[in-house]
């Protein structure tokens, strides 16, 4: 996959592959939220865990149903769900029109300090979007924005990785580590979990 698109708009097509290729590779890229008052919040995605079909850790597992519709629809549209009734969920749809395939986003590296929140140091910055629910309460995304089309002029849509960090990436001065994926328990055997190495903004390591 060429990812020499620096700085443009992911489009549909570009997600529309497996999620275990799209996963590692929305690492470096960036997640933008525009709120109703027109304020823009971005953040460069971290960490990522791919699920795809056959995979017993995911909602489309079994069959669809009005819940995890979206996730059988074309890529480039998201997917939100509550877990223990309190945190959302952030998901990009992803393949073939028909193939269930998601990557969830488990993790941001902010620009900067969403209003309301207080940083308090640089290093507490780093871990208000730490993980899937915390990300989620920072960029107000909610199940309101459940199948959203991941686009400008929409409240949600991703840039491609700007060409520091690639050229970083090409280097080894960064560098990717993928292993299992965490807070299951089923699936736990795929590695289909991938986080940028020494990251701070990681969910946990």
């Amino acid at each position: 996959m060429n990812l020499t698109l620096f700085n443009q708009i992911v489009e549909p097509f570009w997600l529309a592959r497996p999620s275990t290729e799209v996963a590692p590779d929305l690492l470096g890229c960036k997640l933008v939220r525009q709120l109703p008052d027109g304020t823009i919040l971005r953040g460069v995605i971290v960490e990522t865990e791919a699920y795809a079909p056959g995979d017993p850790a995911f909602h489309a597992y079994r069959r669809l149903t009005p819940r995890n519709q979206v996730v059988f629809g074309p890529a480039g549209r998201t997917y939100i769900y509550l877990i223990y009734g309190i945190y959302h969920c952030f998901n990009i749809v992803t393949d073939r029109d028909g193939v269930p395939s998601a990557v969830l986003i488990r993790a941001l590296q902010l620009e900067s300090v969403p209003a309301g929140m207080d940083s308090g140091s640089k290093q507490k910055l780093q871990r208000i979007a730490a993980g899937p629910g915390k990300l989620c309460l920072a960029m107000q995304i909610d199940h309101s924005l459940n199948g959203c089309v991941l686009q400008p002029g929409e409240p949600l849509w991703l840039e491609h990785r700007e060409r520091q960090f690639q050229q970083q990436l090409d280097s080894q001065v960064i560098n990717f580590v993928q292993t299992t994926r965490i807070g299951l328990s089923q699936g736990t055997d795929l590695p289909w979990r991938w986080y940028i190495n020494n990251c701070p903004a990681v969910s946990k390591s």
